[in-house]
């Protein structure tokens, strides 16, 4: 497989990309404390058939830290995008990645062929209180403790537990995360979060026109089902497959059946 990589200029941070493959493309976004990496098990196979760009976003992997400028993630999307000279594309999101994915969206409408959201979270949201608070516990370990203990209490997450079944996937992730740069734990830093958006993307889920497929693993927790159920409810062209068995990185955990219906789902547009 022929990869083109390199750093791109874009609203003044460089961001690391890798392409590979032709014909129509495919964006794919990480998820949080993630890179480019827990996309490994799809980049080369969705590359024989199509145009596969993935990237890591901004205080991830290669890519820069952000600055004391606000941003978007979606406006570094385009911007990206643009660099490269893709004008549309079909967007792949999981979990934060998912969230970006559906901002992207609602922002770009023109540049979005379809939308796929794995596991997403959802900006405007309201988290049950059981979860939210097992995730700011992880933010007050690492101010307390430090961020190699807080690594460690995310890694024992419950979305990872059954990631961690599997050996190979729980020492990619380890790999991944022990890379992080922890700069989200550590400091207060701009981010497209930072930016209230007036309504919230939870109230405008009807608005997206783009053919929308909604990937969520069996075992994940319940804000994620809830999550998914509400892009169902609102989202008018949508569809919903539910991968059996896995939790919250189902790319991972299942990669044979995300791959099938993610192919075959972009088949069904063609």
């Amino acid at each position: 497989m022929k990869v083109s990589s390199g750093y791109a200029d874009v609203n003044g941070a460089k961001l690391y990309y890798e392409i590979a493959g032709e014909g129509e493309s495919i964006v794919l976004i990480h998820g949080f404390t993630l890179d480019t990496r827990m996309w490994d098990d799809q980049f080369y196979e969705f590359s024989l058939k199509y145009k596969v760009l993935r990237y890591d976003l901004r205080g991830y992997g290669k890519s820069a830290t952000p600055s004391n400028e606000e941003y978007t993630d979606a406006d570094d999307l385009m911007s990206l995008m643009k660099h490269l000279g893709i004008e549309h594309a079909y967007i792949i999101g999981l979990s934060m990645g998912g969230s970006i994915a559906i901002d992207f969206t609602l922002a770009y409408p023109k540049a979005v062929d379809a939308l796929i959201t794995v596991d997403t979270t959802l900006n405007g949201y309201t988290w049950t209180e059981e979860y939210g608070a097992s995730l700011r516990s992880i933010w007050t370990t690492c101010k307390e403790e430090g961020l190699q203990a807080a690594k460690t209490q995310w890694l024992d997450f419950e979305i990872f537990c059954p990631a961690s079944e599997n050996p190979d996937v729980a020492a990619r992730l380890k790999e991944i995360i022990d890379d992080y740069s922890g700069i989200h734990w550590l400091y207060d830093v701009p981010s497209s979060r930072v930016k209230s958006v007036d309504p919230a993307v939870s109230q405008r889920l009807m608005e997206i026109q783009a053919p929308t497929l909604v990937i969520v693993g069996e075992r994940d927790s319940l804000d994620f089902h809830i999550i998914a159920d509400l892009l169902v409810q609102d989202v008018p062209q949508v569809r919903k497959v539910v991968i059996p068995g896995v939790r919250h990185m189902s790319n991972m955990e299942d990669t044979e059946m995300f791959n099938r219906e993610v192919l075959a789902f972009l088949e069904s547009l063609r």
